[in-house]
Order: structure tokens, then sequence, then C-alpha cells
């Protein structure tokens, strides 16, 4: 991933005339926070309670977010762009380290990063694992301890005892900051910490503009999201989804209805029997997921959608440099 260079933002700024402010208070802040952490450490569910809307999936697996989610906080006082990242983690395949590879290259490029830690679980090896790679780091770490709502309080002292002591061993972090994204106690305490860290500036993108990822990429998540729910341990690790097309049907004159958009999405799995799991018994899953899937595809759209789904076997694609580049890693 590559952040815009300050040409291009400048030519940016240019072209959004009249949608960025020319305006702003001379102690304005704006720039980018990355969050890491291991996998299913809260990073996606967090970034939409920063955001305050939903840019980035969410499930109780881990490994659920494949691509780099940009979610835009806008404040008076600053604007602070987030950057989801997969977790970090020891790979096993050509997937899992492009992967890495993705968060290596996204960490060298923000203002400031946030690390991670569930207050539900003990500090574990994969979190000393990226303690040690974010110690290589010059940007700012600001430590939050998510899911703090899950745990007693005397449990959460513990916890932040242990992050403290976790970031002596390593690097010392900016900031320590409990948080939980499901009650959404101290976001706003974990928002101004962030916004401190970043840089005086103007606004980055238009007001009101939550996310820049791509519409068939936001759909095709979407999908994911819907298609792992209540599956198998093993599924999501071998689930990836693309949208073919989306193509929006002719009108008759007069027609006051929204727009009715045709949506063709395949859904990849590795095996048969995987395929088996996701269709379900007479197709009820995969009727299970497109129900699931529209609701959050016709909000993110706008328009009424017809949601064509089709499972498609692709072999070990987590291991297929072809296959990998076709599905967008």
């Amino acid at each position: 991933m590559r952040f815009p260079s300050d040409d291009e933002l400048t030519g940016e700024t240019d072209a959004l005339a009249g949608l960025v402010p020319t305006e702003w208070p001379e102690d304005f802040r704006s720039g980018f926070a990355c969050l890491v952490g291991r996998p299913n450490a809260g990073k996606s569910t967090l970034t939409n309670a920063l955001v305050g809307e939903k840019v980035a999936i969410t499930s109780g697996r881990p490994q659920t977010t494949r691509h780099v989610v940009r979610g835009i906080v806008h404040r008076p006082d600053g604007q602070l762009v987030l950057v989801d990242t997969p977790g970090l983690h020891r790979p096993r395949t050509l997937l899992g380290q492009r992967l890495n590879d993705l968060v290596r290259e996204t960490l060298g490029e923000v203002d400031v990063v946030v690390f991670c830690l569930p207050a539900v679980e003990k500090i574990g090896p994969g979190d000393r694992y990226i303690a040690r790679e974010l110690a290589e780091l010059r940007t700012p770490v600001v430590a939050a301890a998510t899911k703090a709502d899950t745990v007693p309080r005397d449990r959460l002292a513990e916890h932040l005892i242990a992050v403290d002591r976790l970031g002596k061993e390593h690097r010392e972090f900016a900031d320590i900051v409990p948080v939980s994204a499901v009650t959404g106690e101290q976001v706003d305490v974990l928002t101004e910490v962030l916004l401190g860290h970043l840089p005086p500036g103007p606004p980055l993108y238009p007001e009101g503009e939550l996310t820049d990822e791509p519409e068939q990429v936001m759909v095709a998540e979407l999908v994911r999201e819907a298609a792992l729910e209540g599956v198998r341990d093993e599924l999501p690790h071998s689930l990836a989804v693309a949208v073919e097309e989306i193509v929006e049907r002719p009108r008759r004159e007069g027609d006051q209805r929204p727009p009715m958009l045709d949506v063709h999405v395949n859904i990849y799995v590795e095996r048969d029997s995987q395929k088996a799991i996701v269709i379900g018994k007479g197709g009820s899953r995969l009727r299970d997921v497109g129900t699931r899937a529209r609701t959050g595809i016709e909000a993110l759209l706008g328009a009424r959608v017809y949601l064509d789904l089709h499972v498609r076997v692709a072999k070990d694609w987590q291991r297929d440099p072809k296959l990998l580049g076709r599905l967008g890693f």
C-alpha cells in the first residue's frame, strides 16, 4: 500500500475544490493511524467505533480482514484517517506472507500506530512477536486495551500493568488507553490521544467522506462477512470473494423507484467439501448469506439489489501466486 505524496495531495485538493474546506483552524491536525494486533484483537470493530459507521467487516473468526481499509474520523480540530490491517501472525501460506508484508509496508507510512491488546486475553507470544516488530519503528505507538467491557475492573487493571510491562520490555508505549468499541467507553479519549500524535495540516478528505474503499471491494467484504457467520473454524482462511460486475437494470420512463442493480459475486473456496458447507443443504446457507449481505449492500449502494452468488472451487488458492493475483492479493 502507498499513501499519497504531498504533490498528489495538493493535486487532489485542487480537484476537490469546494468539497475540501479551504479554511481550517490554525491548530488543525491531520494524518494517518494504523491499527495492528494479532488476529481477532478487535481492530475492525474499533475502526468502526472510531469512525461512527461500519467501514470494516467484523467476525468472531481470526484473519477476517484481508484488505487495508481506511476509515475517516472528522473532528472540528482534526481529521484522523484510520488504516485497519490484517492481523500480524506467523504465516503458513503465501497469502499469510503477503498479508504480513502489507502490514509492514503500512507501518512505515503512518503518523501513529495503535497496538490492539484485548483485555479478555493475557499477553501472549503473538503480542510479543508484534511488540518486537514495532520496536524497530520510529513512529509513536499507542497501546489500546480493547474489549475493556468484557472483564472486571481488577482484571482490567492487571491487564494494563501487563501491557505497560510489555512496552518496557521492547519499546515504551507513547500512551496506554483502555477502550470498548461495543459500549463506546473511552473511544473519544482514544481519538483525542491519536489526534495529539498527528502533525499540523489541512484536511485530507472532504467533510462527510468515511472511507475511500472502492464500492466493489466493500461489496465483496460484506458478502464475505455474511459467509463467515456460523461456519467451521477452517473455512475463513479458505474463503475469498470477488465481485464480477455491478450492472444497473434499464428503467421504464417515469419509474420513480430507486434503481435496481444486478450484483454478480463469486465466492471461492479450496475444496469441494468447503463448497458444500457454504451452500448448505438444498442451498439454505447460501440463501441466508445472500439475505444478510443484500441488506448491507443496498444501504451501501443506495439502490435495490439483486444479488447473484456463485460458489466456486479454486484449489489451494492461498498458495497459488496466479490465483492470489486474480483475487486481489
